[in-house]
């Protein structure tokens, strides 16, 4: 997830959109989402369709705890869905960098892996992941060594970001008491969402990355940091049983996690000049501009609760 605080800023146009300079590469051309002149009444000070963001983040929500509880199965289906649609998303816009990242064993090795870890635990996704990188190499090769090392790369980037990081929610979900494990996942989360984009639009005036994300500020991550905590220390009691410290722990850790997320898909949109992932999800853009803060904070939840929180 991302909007801690905000969406990303429109990336800066440069010197080659004015009259008598030469227009960019083609192969450098992204055409981002943008906003129209009437729909920008709807937009809030954050800078999203604020109706149509709530309106979607409600119905995802809704179809993850409905599958959590229903049958857990369902949320693997879900989720390997979900993340695949990353995976597209991300070698479509990797490929505006001139950088080929195989789809057909990024998204195969997306399926594989979730499926593994929940079915046989890490060292199933151990396996399938380094499985992966080998025919993402071999698929590569096999269509011309002409830039292979840099689309290799790429690719073992696509596997590792998102899908790797996004297994661990499987395995989150293996144990008895998986649902309600993943279902404090998902919570934590959400609240380092909602509390830094509260604080962060009410009271945000000093920027946390300023060069990466302008719009988000310290005052957003002490909500973040506070919503996590809160919400850690509710669920982790009532939900897991676990001792109330616990829910403080996971809570920072998570707000951290989150807000690193957010970042480094920041990061890697502004070095593609691209504002969105897609435009897929309304007042939200892409599937992986809703996943990014998820799928950092997954290895981090999963460590915690591994830990200080038995089955």
């Amino acid at each position: 997830m991302s909007d801690q605080t905000a969406a990303d800023a429109d990336p800066t146009p440069d010197d080659s959109a004015r009259p008598g300079h030469p227009s960019p590469p083609e192969h450098h051309a992204v055409i981002a989402p943008v906003t129209t002149e009437a729909q920008s009444v709807k937009v809030s000070r954050a800078g999203r369709n604020l109706p149509a963001a709530v309106a979607v983040g409600l119905s995802l929500g809704a179809l993850v705890v409905v599958s959590l509880f229903v049958r857990k199965e369902l949320f693997v289906v879900l989720a390997t869905a979900s993340v695949c649609v990353g995976v597209w998303e991300l070698c479509r816009a990797l490929r505006s960098r001139g950088l080929r990242a195989p789809v057909v064993p990024s998204v195969v090795g997306c399926i594989s892996m979730l499926g593994a870890a929940y079915v046989g635990g890490g060292q199933a996704l151990a396996v399938c992941f380094g499985l992966t990188c080998v025919a993402i190499l071999v698929w590569r090769v096999a269509d011309g060594v002409s830039g292979a090392a840099a689309d290799v790369v790429a690719g073992l980037f696509v596997a590792a970001y998102p899908s790797l990081l996004a297994a661990f929610s499987s395995l989150l979900l293996a144990p008895d008491d998986g649902n309600w494990r993943l279902f404090t996942f998902v919570a934590v989360t959400v609240a380092s969402d909602i509390g830094g984009y509260a604080v962060g639009v009410l009271w945000g005036r000093h920027p946390l990355a300023p060069t990466i994300s302008p719009k988000k500020s310290w005052e957003g991550f002490g909500g973040s940091v506070l919503a996590c905590m809160l919400v850690g220390v509710l669920c982790v009691h009532f939900a897991l049983g676990g001792r109330w410290w616990v829910g403080l722990i996971l809570g920072a850790v998570t707000a951290v996690a989150a807000t690193g997320g957010d970042l480094v898909e920041s990061t890697v949109k502004r070095d593609l000049g691209i504002k969105d992932m897609s435009n897929i999800l309304p007042g939200h853009g892409g599937m992986m501009d809703r996943l990014d803060s998820l799928i950092m904070t997954a290895p981090v939840v999963w460590g915690v609760l591994t830990v200080l929180v038995a089955t």
